[in-house]
């Protein structure tokens, strides 16, 4: 006999998918229980999400989750697209020796997971994970929020002071607010098989356009773990998804395109799955005590990656503000910043994703007759090929967040303006190399150019030097804005490693200012 639910609890995450999980780990680390409420028995199956951003390598590198990651996925730094048999582009993302992840790994989405459950669980007994059960009631209370869980034992309420629904596209929670995702929902849909396959092919994202194998069709295809293909096909508008997604009608297009390209070691099928595009999202992510993360609070395009980076992403801003509320260490009001800071990066995501699926998933006869023109022009003229670009994942700017400290005085670079993502760059210390980017995700951090770092006691701050001997490609001062290695200056950056603000200068005073203006300090 399981033991019971507690009765009450900090914080309840509704949904045990990649987002949830990773927001466990999150809160696991920074010591605070909670209550993940799962409705499958396990993991997922299927590659689902399979390609994992820099930005949410260094999220899960957080919790210790990265290590896995990499060990087991394939990291990629560009790829091919391809009318007809002809390339018409090669892209490679922004990328460098010095980098501490490769742009993008592509690894299955119950390996993520997994790897974030056990980091979660390495943290200490924080988190317990309810499998096979469902939120089925959620009831807003003025001090907390009251959830009813259906599990094999039966029924059980429990009581929270704070809920995150990441319970997926389909969210219950949603439903139980009376909430309504907004937005454009597209008609073109994707047949997505994974094939176990043995190959020596490179890493690298392929795409073609009205494909020999596949007249008409639109064909994606990622190299995953453990020999596997995952291989996206538009159908036809006039085919039925229910005949669309049947062995006897999936198995001879993969086999056409497989033979096309050459890769004729034996295969067979491990998952077959459809898709169609979505551009949706609430209009808020915090309603009281309960918050919206991943597809519960949004459904972006997966051409571009931003479905599951975004919703790491999501966790990754709102776990330390809730973690520092649940402490008494910032008011609530704190909390209101996940859901203008959030929204803003879907707004952005949705913009891309969308011009991403009008040209792989044409929604009109103007718009196919434009693609056709482009990827005609593409094989001959080099200038139209950056119109096929996926224009990959990236990490959104906090333009206008709440959070964001004015700056003032000259800065050579806008790389670390408040509100961007802190830039990477290589370190040295007494063991060795290291980045930037690991000094975040446990704390307001401190960077001191051109001096000692100064004392922020009381503060909850993380004060750190970065001399010549240490910034040693000079690639920190730089990145930060500043105009030579011997500049003074401090840079705050957020616990989820986003910049706060900058001043010119070592004293200290700015920084506590910064911290109680923008309501961070209780």
């Amino acid at each position: 006999m399981k033991q019971p639910l507690p009765s009450t609890v900090p914080v309840l995450i509704a949904g045990g998918g990649p987002v949830g999980l990773t927001l466990s780990a999150l809160l696991s680390s920074e010591g605070i229980d909670h209550l993940v409420v799962e409705a499958d028995v396990g993991y997922c199956s299927g590659s689902r999400a399979i390609c994992m951003s820099r930005r949410s390598q260094e999220i899960l590198g957080w919790v210790g989750a990265d290590l896995p990651l990499v060990a087991k996925g394939l990291g990629w730094t560009g790829g091919r697209s391809h009318w007809r048999d002809t390339e018409v582009l090669h892209f490679e993302m922004p990328t460098e020796p010095t980098q501490r992840f490769a742009p993008m790994v592509n690894i299955q989405q119950f390996y993520v997971e997994e790897f974030a459950h056990q980091a979660a669980q390495a943290q200490g007994g924080f988190a317990r994970v309810q499998w096979a059960s469902r939120v089925v009631a959620v009831r807003p209370q003025a001090q907390g929020v009251q959830v009813e869980i259906q599990t094999p034992e039966g029924s059980q309420t429990v009581e929270a002071a704070y809920v995150v629904a990441c319970d997926g596209g389909r969210s219950t929670v949603r439903e139980q607010l009376g909430l309504q995702l907004q937005g454009t929902q597209y008609d073109g849909k994707y047949v997505i098989v994974d094939v176990v396959q043995k190959t020596r092919r490179a890493v690298e994202r392929l795409a073609w356009f009205d494909p020999p194998s596949n007249p008409g069709s639109t064909i994606l295809m990622h190299r995953q773990p453990d020999d596997v293909w995952r291989i996206d096909y538009q159908i036809r508008d006039d085919e039925d998804p229910a005949e669309a997604v049947k062995p006897e009608n999936v198995l001879p297009r993969v086999q056409s395109h497989l033979a096309m390209i050459g890769e004729n070691e034996p295969w067979e099928p491990l998952w077959i799955s459809i898709y169609n595009a979505k551009c949706l999202t609430l209009p808020g992510y915090r309603h009281g005590r309960v918050f919206f993360a991943g597809d519960a609070a949004h459904l972006v395009p997966i051409f571009g990656v931003r479905g599951l980076n975004s919703g790491l992403d999501d966790a990754g801003n709102l776990a330390w503000k809730l973690a520092r509320v649940v402490r008494g260490e910032s008011p609530d009001a704190l909390l209101d910043s996940y859901s203008t800071e959030r929204l803003h990066a879907t707004r952005e995501n949705i913009a891309y994703g969308a011009k991403s699926t009008e040209f792989m998933a044409p929604p009109n006869f103007a718009y196919r007759l434009m693609r056709e023109a482009t990827l005609r022009l593409a094989v001959s003229d080099a200038q139209v090929r950056s119109l096929i670009n996926p224009r990959q994942s990236a990490p959104i700017a906090y333009v206008g967040s709440p959070l964001n400290v004015r700056q003032t005085g000259e800065w050579t670079s806008e790389r670390a303006a408040p509100g961007a993502p802190a830039p990477e760059a290589q370190l040295k210390g007494e063991e060795g190399v290291f980045h930037l980017s690991q000094l975040f995700g446990h704390g307001f951090v401190c960077l001191a150019f051109g001096g000692e770092a100064p004392t922020l006691d009381g503060l909850g701050v993380r004060s750190i030097a970065l001399p010549p001997e240490v910034d040693h490609l000079g690639q920190a001062w730089q990145r930060c804005g500043l105009a030579h290695a011997a500049a003074r200056a401090l840079v705050l950056v957020r616990p989820d490693g986003y910049v706060m603000g900058r001043w010119h200068g070592l004293d200290p005073t700015p920084v506590r200012l910064a911290l109680e203006h923008t309501g961070v300090l209780a």
